[in-house]
């Protein structure tokens, strides 16, 4: 399995640097513009997302000023009254539609890029104008629709799982770079 991993990450580094560097521009151009990003999935993407949004809110490997990144995951009550009163599709999509504005940041991630709730909400982001940013895996319709399509070429859940969080720290150093110029501390 680690070997399975590495030989991965290594195929990534080859097809996906381009794509990757992409994403870390537009967060940051958004971050200067005094933009925002959010963040959204399900499960183990769920748990990315808090990851990563807390990597730029607090700080990742250099001190600096705090970057506003919210993960929509975290509040259960929100959550679970979109669910009840609408449908779990919405749970993403509504939270867009009150927080995000024209060149903001709609991070989605899902390992199979056919979450019915995370399409939605790139849906709406992409009305609103904001720029969407796909973590996805090969195939699913995530990639298609997204401004910038990060997708790990596996099909292994747990091999593209652990790429996402890679990628989500490669985007949190090349951001932390773009703004700051500084390089983090390896």
């Amino acid at each position: 399995m680690l070997k399975e991993g590495a030989d991965l990450r290594l195929q990534m580094a080859e097809t996906m640097a381009r794509e990757i560097h992409d994403a870390a521009q537009a967060i940051a151009h958004a971050f200067k513009a005094g933009r925002k990003i959010l963040l959204f999935g399900n499960g183990g993407s769920a748990a990315d997302s808090q990851h990563i949004a807390a990597e730029f809110m607090n700080r990742f490997l250099i001190e600096r000023p705090p970057l506003p990144a919210i993960a929509l995951t975290t509040d259960t009550s929100i959550l679970t009254s979109i669910s009840n009163d609408y449908a779990f599709d919405e749970i993403f999509s509504k939270q867009i539609k009150a927080l995000g504005k024209k060149g903001d940041i709609a991070i989605g991630i899902s390992t199979s890029g056919n979450s019915a709730n995370v399409l939605k909400g790139f849906r709406v982001a992409k009305k609103l104008g904001m720029v969407t940013i796909a973590l996805t895996a090969e195939g699913g319709k995530m990639a298609s629709i997204a401004d910038i399509a990060l997708a790990v070429p596996s099909k292994s859940t747990p091999r593209i799982q652990e790429a996402h969080i890679a990628i989500g720290h490669i985007l949190c150093d090349l951001t932390d770079t773009f703004l700051f110029r500084q390089v983090g501390k390896r």
